[in-house]
């Protein structure tokens, strides 16, 4: 099973910052100033979200001082209502209450301002790069997206920047107000009192060396559950996909035993794991309740001696809880920061890619297009050090059909590449009605081609929309005369909803031979004046391929057309055959030419003969 089917997402403990660390970027500091330069346009967006965040923190942070003077005023009170000497100011008391109320209120308002202007920065800098990573798509060449799998591509513009965005909308505020609430509830602390400030940090390296022993000792488990938890999905993933193979070699008992062994040490993994990360809550509510303690002893010692008040041991009571909590969210942010750092990395390095140049430098004028085409000494290589078309010299008249054929890694889909310019040549020149390539802009030269590959594309839509893919200004009666043109008219009318049919997404609601020729209608529709037919009917049965023979043969007529063909069968019509081997021409001529010289065609179709024969 492929590392990518087993990657999942980083396990997590029941305190979320204390599990798996997320992933991490290779260059955290560049990335995050990368990323800052990318958020330049919004500098006084991140400004207004500082103030707010911090104004809301600091509102938030007197409120527990501002509180304490009503609780020394009803404790007053009532001590003077029991001596008799007074009672309690509860017109004092409101007008406190008041206050906090509206400092709370002024809190939450700059907490929601500062919210909203930071989600819609994230949501905005995510909007941006999804469309620059789309637009980059559409100029990168060829050779990129054949190195790579699609799902790592997908995963740039969705996961990648999803996790972005989510990340900095949380650890921007969170990092904000954790520091300023850290700052500020440390400087109340000291106001009202120094030495009992003193006894409640003295708490925190306690709490935090307890806290690093757990993760030390659990952070093993988690990785070992995340490995385990990866071969049991594999496991089960690859006994669905294959369920026919593995009854039709009973070897069901064999697959459960697996299954068993694995889920027994992904349970004895995750057991571990969750059991360590469970106790660091008890550990740190154990040695806080220490500090409390601590906390309220010496607090009481110095009310006595009328050093504080009795609502300033309260108010630092909640200081400190108020002080533990931005620690763990700053566990948590750093988390953030890293996977935020690493999925934009992936982005930026994928917007930094190289592209193709679509503009030539002094690009011919448009003029209607002939079909001749020329190959002049073309010599090419995917990889610089290792050439596979050596000399490849080629004239094609203006409506002639060629075959190219040859054993597979011949080069015949990479002379179709060349010629389309999704790569270009070595050294050596291809001419287009007498014009270089390289002199047409990339668009420009596309769309003097049509193209029916053996891998039919069809996207989620209806069948008029699919065929009318190609040329998006056609009429429904142009797409119909397409599709009679290709052999599909009547198998569409057969269908449910006919041209309203809707395909589902991997087109497999009709068949591979009838998506076939929903392309060549596809292609039909666009009028390209050269044709480019790559093994179009190499994965049908002999009637459909004969449908399909019929519609190229009509979609081939009055056009250039370059056909390549692993059955020689269909190509027995064509103008000219190029043989290929090993990236250069070693016959070329008709059908019966080279038969009657016995070299390798004659071999390659007297064995397929032979085959079809047997």
């Amino acid at each position: 099973m492929s590392e990518q089917k087993r990657a999942r997402g980083p396990m997590r403990g029941p305190m979320g910052g204390h599990g798996m660390p997320g992933e991490k970027a290779k260059d955290f500091k560049g990335t995050i100033r990368k990323l800052l330069a990318y958020m330049g346009r919004y500098k006084a967006a991140l400004v207004a979200v500082f103030v707010f965040a911090v104004g809301s923190t600091v509102f938030n942070i007197a409120g527990p001082k501002v509180l304490s003077r009503a609780i020394t005023a009803i404790f007053t009170g009532l001590t003077e209502k029991i001596s008799g000497t007074g009672g309690i100011d509860f017109g004092y008391i409101g007008e406190i209450l008041l206050m906090l109320l509206g400092m709370y209120v002024i809190s939450s308002c700059f907490s929601f301002i500062q919210g909203w202007i930071m989600t819609t920065i994230s949501q905005r800098v995510s909007y941006r790069m999804r469309r620059e990573i789309s637009e980059k798509i559409g100029r990168m060449p060829m050779k990129y997206f054949e190195s790579r799998t699609v799902g790592e591509v997908l995963s740039r513009i969705t996961n990648d920047v999803d996790t972005m965005g989510q990340s900095l909308n949380q650890s921007v505020t969170t990092l904000i107000t954790s520091i300023t609430t850290m700052i500020g509830v440390l400087i109340m602390m000291l106001t009202i009192s120094p030495l009992m400030t003193l006894i409640a940090l003295v708490i925190l390296p306690v709490s935090t060396a307890l806290v690093m022993i757990v993760v030390k000792h659990s952070q093993r488990y988690f990785r070992d559950q995340q490995r385990f938890l990866g071969d049991i999905n594999g496991q089960v993933e690859e006994v669905y996909s294959g369920y026919q193979v593995v009854k039709a070699f009973n070897r069901e008992d064999a697959v459960m035993e697996e299954f068993h062994r694995t889920n027994e040490k992904l349970f004895q993994s995750a057991w571990k794991s969750q059991f360590l990360s469970g106790m660091m809550q008890p550990v740190m509510n154990f040695v806080g309740n220490l500090g409390y303690v601590g906390v309220a002893v010496s607090g009481s010692m110095l009310a006595i001696s009328g050093a504080i008040t009795v609502g300033d041991i309260q108010a630092f009571i909640q200081y400190v809880r108020n002080f533990t909590q931005p620690i763990n969210q700053l566990a948590q942010v750093s988390n953030m920061l890293q996977s935020m750092a690493a999925a934009a990395e992936r982005v930026f390095e994928f917007l930094g890619e190289e592209e193709e140049q679509q503009t030539a430098e002094h690009p011919v004028k448009p003029a209607p297009v002939k079909g001749a085409v020329s190959f002049e000494h073309v010599r090419f290589g995917y990889d610089p050090e290792k050439t596979i078309i050596h000399d490849f010299n080629c004239q094609v008249q203006p409506g002639q059909t060629v075959a190219i054929v040859g054993p597979t890694g011949a080069g015949k889909t990479t002379m179709v590449k060349l010629l389309m310019r999704f790569y270009d040549v070595d050294s050596g020149k291809i001419l287009v009605d007498g014009v270089n390539v390289r002199d047409f802009d990339r668009q420009k030269l596309r769309e003097r081609f049509g193209m029916v590959l053996q891998d039919t594309w069809l996207f989620k839509g209806t069948i008029m929309e699919n065929i009318r893919y190609s040329r998006l200004d056609a009429t429904d009666e142009e797409v119909i005369a397409a599709a009679k043109a290709a052999h599909a008219h009547h198998f569409i009318q057969t269908l449910p909803g006919g041209y309203q049919m809707e395909l589902n997404e991997d087109a497999s609601n009709v068949s591979q031979g009838q998506k076939q020729l929903l392309t060549i209608a596809r292609a039909i529709l666009a009028d390209s004046p050269i044709m480019i037919l790559d093994e179009a009917t190499s994965s049908v049965d002999t009637r459909t391929e004969a449908q399909i023979q019929q519609a190229m043969n009509r979609l081939m007529e009055g056009r250039t057309s370059f056909v390549i063909a692993h059955r020689l069968s269909t190509i027995r019509e064509a103008d000219l055959i190029l043989v290929m081997r090993d990236g250069d021409i070693i016959e070329q001529g008709k059908h019966e030419e080279l038969l009657q010289k016995g070299g390798f065609y004659a071999s390659l179709y007297n064995s397929q003969f032979e085959q079809a024969t047997a």
